[in-house]
């Protein structure tokens, strides 16, 4: 079934819409939340609060790409869970992912913070447009989909470190770009 075909299922709120989404996204889902969460009970927790938020937004959102629009449902999810396992003193994958980005993006307390967040997008889609294609799926796959260097250095062919260098660089060119585009880091 399409995209399409299962957005039509939401927007007749057929409940069989669900389950089309958990058997095409359902690996992808808790995929994406192992690797930001680290554990794989949140993973679970994560992925079905996902599919209640999807049930939720859709109608009145009519995504193009479901895959990406549960996607960012997984990760703001994901951001949820870790904040509230975080306020326990519990760390998890996204601690890591969150401390490397850290030094390039601005500051979530600005008081222009929310108005900052959309240009931000926009700066950082710019941004990695002006990628090379190997580049923007390393940055994207580290830190969109959170999976691990050494996981990256093996598919590469590289060693960790090398990879571990190459992120850096790519960070420090992120934060040129938007200190170019005026955001204070």
């Amino acid at each position: 079934m399409d995209d399409a075909e299962i957005v039509g299922l939401y927007w007749a709120r057929d409940e069989s819409a669900l389950e089309a989404t958990r058997t095409k996204y359902g690996g992808f889902a808790r995929s994406l939340a192992v690797n930001l969460l680290g554990s794989a009970e949140d993973a679970e927790e994560c992925a079905q609060d996902a599919y209640l938020a999807l049930w939720r937004s859709i109608p009145p959102e009519r995504p193009e790409s479901l895959k990406a629009y549960l996607g960012r449902i997984v990760r703001n999810t994901a951001a949820d869970i870790w904040n509230r396992a975080h306020a326990k003193k519990r760390d998890a994958g996204l601690t890591v992912l969150l401390s490397e980005l850290e030094d390039c993006l601005p500051s979530p307390s600005d008081p222009q913070a929310e108005l900052e967040s959309r240009e931000l997008g926009r700066a950082v889609s710019a941004w990695l447009r002006t990628l090379d294609a190997d580049s923007r799926a390393l940055f994207l796959r580290r830190y969109w989909y959170g999976q691990e260097l050494k996981t990256l250095a093996r598919e590469w062919g590289v060693s960790a470190n090398a990879l571990a260098q190459r992120t850096r660089r790519l960070r420090i060119s992120l934060r040129a770009a938007l200190e170019k585009e005026g955001f204070i880091i």
